[in-house]
């Protein structure tokens, strides 16, 4: 027989349907805002930072530009903030040297994937000031993250502001050159030696710091392999948080890529094959649409594909230059095929922190190659995407995009 669901009971089911769908909602507009600070212990301060410097003699040694990999060096110095609900929340920031974490073999964050991390970069302008590129963003992308893995919280101004002492402090390590950067890398992980399935109660937020040559030894168009048996993203899913356990998985699809001779996997979804992400970057594409106008066009934020920044400052470029329509919108395979049958695509490219903008020209699908002709247009879009923004980034084009470090 059934019986009344007990007042008391909906209004709890009724917070917890609110509280999912602001979740959601925050999965598919990040990072144009930041998430409203949820954490119930009060956020660390950049005021009560404390530094510990390298003596002389643990200082490490500059490497030329021309050695410098992706993320295989490291500056002197590091971040440490750590939280503890039996503390209080958050600690004060620490600034110390360069050490090895020391974690729990029962970490959560070793068992559950309770882990996100962020990707930034500091560069060395052309009048010799270091610039970070829309770092709020970046914040506001973290804190997302954080409240989808039931992570802790804080508050981004802070953190950038503990982010920048620490770049200033190793500021001889930011490359001088035009085509290298300090790439930044904030991590947050559970700590607490628990094996539950639950919320975690300690978690340490550390951030490093890595000079950086390209992401790809040198600047070529990629081939992309599109292939449908394996997907990155679902509904409902976390795949627009930068967490750890959405690149776990990839890493062995991208050895399939390289198998086929691509350089990188272009993400598929559902029945119809939509176009989602490729790799770690998001991507875009250039065609004449049914109104014969040039259209550039990117998927949109619908929870699927990651909130770039580079992808937001890309968009808010072009919707400025307003000389072609912009959309955000899915493209399937077939939409990809029928465009190149009537010679109507003319550019495919990816973006992201680590590539910035990397053109593409070719995609391998159902055994069949499409060839792309990006790199044959008189004066691709793509290029000057990527002309835009390394000008501000490198302190050629003043905008206030680009934020000075002290």
């Amino acid at each position: 027989m059934a019986r009344n669901v007990p007042s008391s009971l909906l209004k709890l089911l009724k917070r917890q349907k609110l509280a999912v769908k602001q979740i959601v909602r925050r999965q598919v507009t990040a990072p144009a805002t930041a998430p409203a600070y949820h954490n119930p212990h009060q956020s660390f301060q950049f005021s009560e930072t404390s530094v510990r410097q390298c003596l002389p003699s643990q200082l490490k040694p500059k490497p030329p530009v021309s050695e410098l990999g992706f993320g295989t060096q490291f500056t002197d110095h590091m971040l440490r903030v750590e939280y503890d609900v039996d503390k209080g929340g958050w600690q004060s920031p620490l600034i110390v040297p360069l050490e090895p974490l020391t974690l729990h073999p029962a970490a959560k964050g070793l068992h559950y994937a309770l882990q996100l991390f962020e990707g930034m970069k500091a560069y060395r302008g052309v009048d010799g000031r270091i610039r970070v590129f829309r770092p709020d963003l970046n914040m506001a992308r973290m804190n997302n993250s954080a409240l989808r893995i039931s992570l802790p919280q804080f508050d981004g101004e802070e953190l950038l502001k503990c982010i920048k002492k620490l770049v200033s402090l190793d500021r001889e390590w930011v490359p001088i050159s035009e085509t290298a950067s300090l790439y930044i890398r904030p991590t947050l992980v559970a700590t607490d030696p628990v094996l539950g399935v639950n919320a975690p109660s300690s978690a340490l937020l550390y951030v490093i710091l890595s000079p950086v040559g390209p992401y790809f030894q040198t600047m070529k168009a990629l081939t992309l392999l599109a292939e449908p048996n394996y997907v990155r993203a679902w509904p409902g899913g976390s795949g627009s948080t930068k967490v750890g356990a959405n690149y776990g998985p990839t890493i062995y699809v991208q050895s399939v890529a390289k198998e086929v001779g691509a350089h990188q996997i272009l993400w598929l979804f559902g029945e119809n094959h939509a176009v989602t992400e490729a790799g770690a970057m998001n991507v875009f594409c250039v065609f004449i649409n049914d109104k014969g106008r040039i259209e550039l066009s990117t998927p949109p934020l619908n929870g699927l594909i990651l909130p770039g920044v580079t992808r937001a400052s890309i968009l808010d470029l072009a919707r400025e230059w307003n000389e072609f329509d912009v959309s955000e919108r899915f493209l399937t395979m077939s939409d990809i095929v029928k465009l190149r049958s009537e010679n109507r695509l003319l550019e495919f490219f990816g973006s992201g922190t680590a590539v910035l903008v990397n053109p593409v020209e070719r995609l391998i699908y159902n055994n069949q190659v499409i060839d792309i002709p990006t790199m044959d247009q008189p004066d691709p879009i793509f290029l000057r995407l990527l002309r835009t923004l390394t000008d501000i980034q490198y302190g050629r084009l003043k905008h206030p995009w680009a934020e000075e470090i002290d």
